[in-house]
């Protein structure tokens, strides 16, 4: 991204966007912040990948993500979560650079409102250019963006259940391998274990039986683990099979009892309407009380 540096005049450009999608303002909000989905929807172009180096989704918080083309510099993303309020408002700083010069710096806001399953995003993004001027990138990249955010929210699923118990104890329950076997999976099923290891670029190969001998072959695949506060990783059918979903967890202390919030993107919209339909929100909602239930919640 080399070029003549922006004259004072093309420094300066005030973008807006909006994209409507078939899916609640909460379960928006999840596909816009959580790292997990941003990892499958922030890249404009097949052409592009991005990979998400370092993520804090919390007010303070910043996420650092590498941009790769072939044959072009490596582009080098600095996200800065300024102000969070969920479901509805955020503001973050972006700043770009390429070959260690910056190249951009905008700051965005992104509200989002919605009624039932219809939702709506809107963003705004005050950009100041550096190395030249980026507001045609600026259009094309984020217009892209949220046309894939749109169509990563309509096929992601979000859970959640406050548990009355410390954070501490859930995150225990959770990351210990000897306890997550005992209570995952809705009400009647059970897991065998083949070998779990619960750590980033770890995993969890395993059989969910149903209450009618059915076997389930999974495999998990963990990314980002912050203590205590949440992880992603991936669901695949079998061991090494096609992926299912790109996961995540997040946990949140509320006054001695602990918000907890399971994603999940699922790899095409068919598996997303497949799953639905079958109940999995349900049988996901029994894990959660299987979860509270393992810990003793009072």
């Amino acid at each position: 991204m080399k070029g003549t540096p922006a004259a004072p005049g093309d420094r300066f450009a005030t973008l807006t966007f909006q994209r409507r999608v078939k899916a609640p303002a909460a379960t928006l909000w999840q596909a816009w912040l959580s790292p997990a989905a941003r990892a499958v929807w922030s890249a404009p172009s097949p052409e592009v990948s991005v990979d998400i180096i370092e993520a804090d989704p919390r007010t303070g918080g910043r996420e650092l993500s590498v941009c790769k083309v072939a044959g072009q510099p490596d582009i080098h993303v600095e996200t800065g979560w300024m102000h969070l309020q969920a479901p509805h408002h955020s503001v973050n700083y972006e700043r770009v650079s390429s070959g260690g010069a910056a190249q951009s710096v905008a700051l965005v806001t992104a509200e989002i409102a919605g009624d039932g399953d219809d939702s709506r995003i809107d963003l705004t993004v005050q950009l100041s250019s550096i190395a030249r001027d980026m507001a045609a990138d600026y259009r094309q990249g984020f217009a892209a963006g949220l046309a894939n955010l749109g169509g990563v929210a309509e096929r992601t699923m979000v859970l959640q259940r406050v548990i009355k118990a410390p954070l501490p104890v859930i995150w225990g329950a959770w990351m210990n391998p000897d306890a997550l076997p005992e209570w995952w999976g809705p009400d009647g099923f059970t897991c065998r274990t083949g070998r779990i290891d619960l750590r980033p670029g770890g995993e969890w190969v395993f059989d969910m039986i149903a209450p009618d001998g059915t076997v389930f072959p999974n495999h998990h695949k963990y990314g980002r683990i912050v203590e205590g506060q949440g992880f992603d990783y991936t669901l695949h059918w079998g061991e090494n099979g096609p992926k299912h979903a790109d996961a995540w967890a997040g946990f949140e202390d509320i006054g001695g009892a602990t918000r907890v919030t399971l994603g999940m993107v699922f790899a095409t919209q068919d598996e997303f309407d497949t799953a639905r339909g079958f109940g999995a929100e349900e049988l996901g909602l029994q894990t959660l009380g299987k979860l509270a239930a393992h810990i003793g919640e009072k």
